[in-house]
């Protein structure tokens, strides 16, 4: 079981985060940073979260919604999918949301090597850490949406991402451009929609989400061990 946790930030404040710990007698590989959906860090995240300690790593999801109001956590309504818009588009400052992140990175690589994954707007601030952030040793970006707008940066550790065919909201002709820009960045297109890795929504398809995970564990492994 994990636990919530204070995250202490540059400006000397800090945010809330759900930490999990891999289990006594179980190897420990290094750290994982879990970024949250537009959702918060609800249920699905911790689940995925308890999922990256049971194979062995540290992680943390820090509660990045924490600056505009504490513990957000949404469902999948479509209320909910309009609040997380507003939350993650409209309310959240980005500069300083990458500067929290930071500090969950550092905290984390207090364990070892630090892994980024990230689902949805979290796949996008996967992106920003993997190009921008210290400390970063691999990433794993899932349909983060808003990548195609920042394919002037560069990422600074080895990045793979994934993306589903059916996405109506990133379509395959963005996807298109992210592997024409990014041509050392391995991109794998699923036959599923977008959050097929959430088996609290509709989208979810156990295939893919199995075959992407498979992926990002290999990626971890070989770059965090």
């Amino acid at each position: 079981m994990g636990q919530d946790i204070k995250v202490m930030t540059k400006d000397g404040s800090s945010i809330g985060a759900y930490m999990t710990e891999p289990e006594a007698g179980v190897a420990r590989l290094g750290s994982v940073v879990v970024i949250q959906e537009i959702f918060g860090v609800n249920g699905h995240i911790r689940e995925v979260t308890d999922g990256y300690a049971a194979q062995g790593y540290l992680a943390i999801a820090p509660k990045i919604f924490d600056r505009i109001d504490s513990n957000i956590e949404l469902g999948y309504t479509d209320a909910d999918m309009g609040k997380g818009i507003e939350l993650a588009f409209q309310k959240l400052n980005l500069e300083q949301t990458l500067v929290d992140l930071q500090a969950t990175i550092d905290l984390a690589g207090e364990n070892g090597k630090v892994g980024v994954v990230g689902y949805c707007f979290g796949g996008l601030l996967t992106w920003l850490a993997a190009c921008g952030l210290s400390g970063v040793h691999a990433a794993s970006s899932y349909y983060g949406g808003g990548i195609v707008g920042n394919l002037d940066k560069q990422a600074k550790c080895p990045t793979i991402m994934h993306f589903g065919e059916l996405d109506a909201h990133i379509p395959l002709s963005d996807v298109e451009k992210i592997k024409s820009a990014q041509g050392n960045v391995p991109v794998h297109v699923y036959a599923a929609d977008h959050g097929f890795n959430c088996n609290h929504r509709g989208s979810f398809d156990e295939e893919s989400s199995q075959l992407a995970l498979e992926r990002t564990l290999a990626h971890f492994v070989k770059h965090l061990s």
